[in-house]
């Protein structure tokens, strides 16, 4: 059975790349079009500050994306991300305000977003509860809890010199930006190179057949929603750096840009495909429309009208991709 899956899967695999490498392609395009667009249009656009504004704004998306990514290439979804990242947000004020170590409060937080999602994995997993309602039951949950906790006020804590490092630069760069770029090597190269990544994909194409080739589906799907957890507590903890205070109202709608930017960058909602170099790439491109509307001075509600228009023109991409590509496969 292994020696005919791996017969079977090499062709399939090998088309999906490619499919995926014309989607980078033309995100590419677009970026460059975003920047000549607004570049020529919008006043202070290019400034180097814009450009680690932009950074900054994007690690906020990529960070959490990174375990979506993998979620969704699972055949799963997660639309927890910004009430995880709120709550989070509270808890390290609240630790910090309890003068609990800097270090000791991150790790909490880290602990207390990962702990959340394997909920949601485990109810996923073991329970055969859809993670879309998993995770909207965990949505509401948080957020709720976040603005009870704090009647609604932010949450303030003690200067401290080592989340004031987390919201400054590293050699000229956003920290949070930095570790976008690092925490992106690492998915990379478990997406890419790993077992486990190899089996993040095989699940998504077919969870049963993954189970029969030996592969622990319930194991690895609590796993995923553990990691979204801990990836989206860590932009909690660099958004607190950045507020200096913990806030309930924070990080509102950011799971819709993190799908977003996930769908964009081509991984199938589907599950089976999709890439980290895709994901980054949508990750800029919502980032560069954010900011260059706002630099244009575009109506903050307009711009969610964008924003919604911009998913349903992805989602209906990646619906046509594969179509095309089943259309292809049924031809030969």
């Amino acid at each position: 059975m292994t020696a005919l899956t791996g017969t079977n899967a090499a062709p399939r695999r090998s088309f999906r790349l490619g499919t995926l490498e014309m989607n980078e392609v033309g995100l590419l395009v677009i970026l460059a079009l975003l920047y000549v667009g607004f570049g020529s249009t919008t006043n202070g656009f290019i400034s180097a500050n814009n450009q680690l504004s932009i950074l900054r704004d994007g690690a906020s998306i990529a960070i959490a994306a990174w375990a979506v990514t993998l979620i969704i290439i699972a055949g799963e979804i997660d639309v927890s991300v910004g009430p995880m990242v709120a709550f989070t947000s509270v808890c390290l004020a609240f630790l910090l305000q309890g003068h609990v170590p800097v270090l000791l409060a991150i790790v909490a937080a880290l602990a207390i977003g990962g702990a959340l999602g394997t909920i949601a994995g485990i109810l996923r997993a073991y329970f055969g509860m859809p993670s879309f309602v998993a995770t909207l039951g965990l949505w509401s949950a948080l957020r709720g809890l976040a603005f009870f906790s704090t009647n609604a006020l932010p949450v303030t804590f003690p200067d401290n010199d080592f989340l004031d490092s987390l919201a400054d630069e590293w050699l000229g760069i956003p920290a949070s930006a930095v570790i976008m770029l690092v925490l992106f090597a690492v998915f990379t190269f478990i997406s890419r190179k790993t077992a486990y990544g190899r089996s993040v994909f095989a699940i998504g194409g077919n969870a049963s057949a993954a189970e029969l080739c030996g592969i622990p589906v319930a194991r690895i799907r609590v796993l995923l929603f553990t990691t979204s957890g801990a990836m989206a507590a860590l932009a909690g903890v660099l958004l607190t750096a950045r507020l200096g205070s913990g806030n309930a109202g924070t990080a509102s709608g950011l799971e819709f840009d993190v799908i977003a930017a996930v769908v964009i960058g081509g991984t199938s909602l589907s599950g089976g495909r999709g890439s980290m170099l895709g994901t980054l790439l949508g990750v800029f491109v919502i980032t560069l429309i954010g900011n260059g509307l706002v630099l244009r001075g575009i109506n903050p509600f307009f711009q969610e009208v964008v924003r919604g228009v911009i998913i349903v023109v992805a989602v209906l991409a990646n619906t046509l991709v594969t179509r095309v590509r089943e259309a292809r496969r049924g031809l030969r």
